[in-house]
């Protein structure tokens, strides 16, 4: 039995979390029934979701925790102690240290090379804010790192927190039906940082566009070798940026 990747979310709107954590490969890492079935033996499942309301740390008697900024302007602030009291709560629930991690526009662009650092901590602790933001003296308290997931705004940091949890889980251990599928996808090691090379698959013949003869031939060293090359040949039309880092 290894160790289980915990990632803790801190939300005022748990209830968005549901679908997306109990669908797809996101439940199957974290079922711990599928795992215990395997047929080389049971294991623990690779992750464990815990998704806390900050609503529930509230000071006043309405679970209002959102107030209007200092200095006037648009929009509504979270205070600082519901966010701290939900912060230090979860974190005792478990030994391991947290990671903790701040879902903003003004955060460190989400990549995959980040993505791969975050997967091999042991334990995330994710903050999704909301409407205007969070009151900065409880994140300079904190300190977690800042995360965005692009150079525009969303609603909250929900969406940004779900894109992480899957972009992070999908590497763990055990998750994926192939241990190598993510080596050689887009950004990845296996790809050298490029982008992924196109698909096929059946029929060989489709509205009158054929599959590439070379995925036919079974020589799998020139297919290898078109793939690679496909490869580079996308990254230069689509992300020429990409090779210029790969060299």
């Amino acid at each position: 039995m290894g160790l289980v990747m915990r990632i803790d979310v801190l939300t005022l709107f748990p209830e968005m979390f549901t679908s997306v954590l109990g669908s797809s490969i996101l439940k199957r890492a974290a079922d711990p029934a599928l795992h215990a079935n395997k047929e080389d033996g049971p294991t623990d499942p690779p992750v464990s979701y815990h998704v806390t309301d900050i609503r529930d740390f509230a000071n006043d008697k309405h679970n209002k925790l959102d107030k209007p900024p200092y200095g006037g302007g648009p929009g509504m602030v979270i205070q600082c102690q519901p966010v701290y009291d939900a912060v230090t709560t979860v974190e005792s629930q478990d030994d391991r240290p947290a990671t903790r991690i701040l879902m903003t526009p003004q955060g460190r662009t989400l990549d995959q090379s980040l993505v791969e650092e975050l997967a091999s901590h042991p334990r995330l602790l994710i903050i999704a804010g909301h409407y205007e933001g969070i009151d900065e003296r409880v994140i300079e308290h904190l300190a977690p790192m800042e995360i965005s997931v692009g150079d525009y705004v969303l609603s909250g940091g929900e969406l940004p927190a779900m894109t992480l949890i899957d972009s992070v889980v999908r590497l763990q251990k055990g998750v994926l039906g192939d241990e190598t599928s993510a080596d050689f996808e887009s950004f990845s090691p296996g790809a050298q940082g490029l982008l992924d090379c196109p698909h096929y698959t059946r029929p060989p013949e489709w509205m009158g566009m054929k599959v590439p003869d070379i995925l036919l031939s079974g020589n799998h060293g020139k297919i290898d070798a078109w793939r690679r090359e496909q490869s580079r040949i996308r990254t230069q039309q689509r992300r020429p940026d990409l090779l210029n880092e790969s060299e």
